[in-house]
């Protein structure tokens, strides 16, 4: 059998999708070939969806070869096109992993368009309610981004907010999904759920209402999360958006 026998090109929507096609018309397993990518795909259409084809050939590994080199040789464009929470992302089923493509497609080209020029690793993490699904963390990676989040983080939430309309209308659902800031949020989170604590230990400790600064919805909730079951002290909120705040009192 000739070189020429031995490979076949296919082009598909996506990489996976181009091998788990030829490995179907070769009839054989995944192991059974080497796949070369010849184009990973590109982006196009809306903030880079709709994208163009990947194109990947198929070479039969012969039986000289079986034992002692590796099923896959990836192009060096595969590296820079990936994202590399897919890659660590791995064991995910294909629905998971499809939306965190899709998603970090998305928040790439926002921020293309926006000229900030950054990295997106996409993972997903415990939504922290009972029987809630992971939400979609899609953090972003790069120097001097504090553009993104802006005064008491309304860049960081507007661009959560875009974000997550455009994945919602490709996916034709909502989705639980974080867009931070090189863990911008996880570290605020921290700090507000220390406030919390210490506010409510001076509120004991002098009997004294205290009132916390205006924050946006999002952080007064955590607020409200962190002191519900304390057994001293309620939480509300008052006043009118955007200076609505957290008041923490004596039961």
């Amino acid at each position: 059998m000739t070189q020429e026998d031995t490979t076949l090109e296919i082009i598909a929507p996506t990489v996976d999708e181009a091998i788990s096609m030829g490995c179907d018309q070769l009839g054989l397993p995944r192991e059974a070939v080497k796949v070369e990518i010849l184009d990973a795909g590109g982006k196009g259409g809306i903030f880079g969806l709709r994208s163009r084809q990947a194109r990947v050939r198929l070479r039969i590994i012969s039986e000289e070869e079986e034992q002692d080199e590796p099923a896959v040789e990836t192009a060096p464009a595969v590296v820079k096109s990936e994202p590399e929470a897919a890659k660590a992302d791995a064991g995910l089923d294909d629905e998971k992993r499809m939306v965190l493509q899709i998603a970090t497609t998305v928040l790439e080209g926002l921020l293309e368009k926006m000229k900030v020029r950054a990295s997106v690793e996409s993972s997903y993490i415990e939504n922290g309610e009972e029987n809630e699904e992971p939400v979609l963390l899609l953090d972003i990676i790069g120097d001097d981004l504090s553009i993104l989040i802006g005064r008491r983080s309304e860049t960081l939430n507007a661009l959560q907010y875009i974000t997550n309309l455009i994945v919602g209308k490709e996916l034709g659902h909502w989705i639980p999904l974080i867009v931070d800031v090189q863990g911008y949020r996880i570290r605020r989170e921290r700090q507000l759920r220390q406030l919390a604590r210490r506010m409510a230990d001076q509120a004991v400790q002098t009997g004294r209402r205290q009132l916390l600064e205006p924050m946006p919805a999002n952080e007064r909730r955590l607020i409200h999360l962190e002191l519900r079951s304390h057994p001293d002290v309620v939480t509300r909120s008052v006043g009118e958006e955007p200076y609505r705040k957290v008041t923490i009192s004596l039961k």
